[in-house]
């Protein structure tokens, strides 16, 4: 079994001066929810996700060598310009992975980051963000030790992006992605993700994505401090277990193509997110009322319809509205006929299922 200890990069073949790497990243969208972190962000128990597409961050890492004076020293830009709020949360990464990249504080850094999605839309950019920085700084480990397996890349990178954010150990590589121990899923790990072991079913192939933005404010409650409301909650243990048996469910109706019960399983996760924040103490409600119209508005058209179309949603107001792809004319005309006024300044982003990070 992989160890943290197997991620300290010791030996270096390759002496590199100076230099730059660009990579994208997407974010994903969870079915089975994680909800719940132990410390060193261990997941409190297994989540799956659908990789994106079009809703990604394009991180360009530029480096010189300088003296190891002890120091992290890096620029950040956001979409050209400076942006010193940022900052703080790349040092604190820094600070996280340094064990594990020694050589960070052989370079000056300028990290130049955009994101394809208007930023304050309502979609987590955290993922995506950490997802692209992870990828960057594993390409100057490989730069640096160029006998390194593409496997390992890879694990490293969502490894790092891990520690930066839980969720973006999901957004490195894969369509369907796993994190987490789970008894089912081979190689699974609570320290980076895998991707999903079996043959995606057809059903799945290029499935839709359309991102209601009902409120792009910023979070009523930040994802950390949601998660340290699950330590003392009094219904946690048995949503541990729930998510354990719906990541069983979920992957045999993604093998098999049962779309009934993958609606089932996805719109059950989503709601019990929103159930255990409303449980908490203290406790939130993080629905606005157009969410629910929008959830009641598509029951009442996949009731009458019998098309397959379902709704997620993260730790906020907006909806992720799922669906195959043969049934995008149809769905994507409903959006606009019902939907869109429910979205703010009638808003929406239309995704797909994608691969993960990519060299540019």
């Amino acid at each position: 079994m992989i160890s943290e200890k197997d991620f300290i990069a010791s030996d270096y073949s390759n002496v590199v001066e100076k230099g730059s790497f660009q990579w994208s990243a997407p974010s994903n969208i969870a079915l089975v929810k994680y909800w719940g972190k132990k410390e060193n962000q261990i997941p409190a128990n297994p989540s799956v996700s659908f990789t994106l597409n079009h809703c990604k961050t394009i991180t360009q890492l530029g480096f010189d060598k300088k003296q190891n004076d002890g120091v992290f020293s890096f620029d950040l830009l956001f979409e050209g310009q400076p942006k010193e709020d940022f900052k703080p949360k790349i040092q604190k990464f820094f600070e996280r992975i340094f064990e594990y990249c020694p050589y960070l504080k052989d370079f000056h850094f300028t990290i130049d980051t955009r994101n394809t999605f208007p930023h304050s839309s309502g979609i987590a950019s955290s993922a995506s963000g950490m997802a692209a920085l992870a990828m960057n700084i594993m390409s100057l480990e490989k730069a640096l030790n160029p006998t390194m397996t593409d496997e390992y890349f890879h694990q490293k990178a969502s490894f790092l992006a891990r520690l930066g954010s839980g969720s973006a150990c999901r957004s490195i590589k894969g369509q369907v992605v796993v994190w987490g121990n789970h008894a089912e899923i081979n190689g699974s790990s609570n320290l980076f993700g895998v991707e999903f072991p079996s043959v995606l079913h057809e059903n799945f192939k290029n499935y839709q994505d359309t991102v209601l933005l009902v409120d792009k404010g910023e979070k009523q409650v930040s994802s950390t401090v949601g998660h340290d409301l699950m330590h003392n909650h009094p219904f946690a243990e048995r949503r541990f277990e729930q998510a354990h048996t719906n990541l069983s469910k979920i992957k045999s109706v993604l093998a098999s193509g049962d779309l009934e019960a993958f609606i089932k399983i996805v719109e059950s996760e989503a709601l019990t997110l929103h159930a255990m924040m409303m449980t908490s103490m203290p406790y939130f409600i993080l629905m606005k009322p157009n969410t629910l119209e929008i959830i009641n508005k598509i029951w009442n058209f996949r009731n009458e319809t019998q098309i397959p179309v379902c709704f997620t949603l993260d730790a906020g107001a907006n909806v992720h509205v799922l669906y195959p792809e043969n049934s995008k004319e149809i769905i994507l005309q409903f959006i606009k006929n019902e939907l869109v006024g429910y979205c703010q300044n009638g808003q929406y982003i239309c995704d797909q299922i994608g691969v993960g990070a990519q060299a540019i």
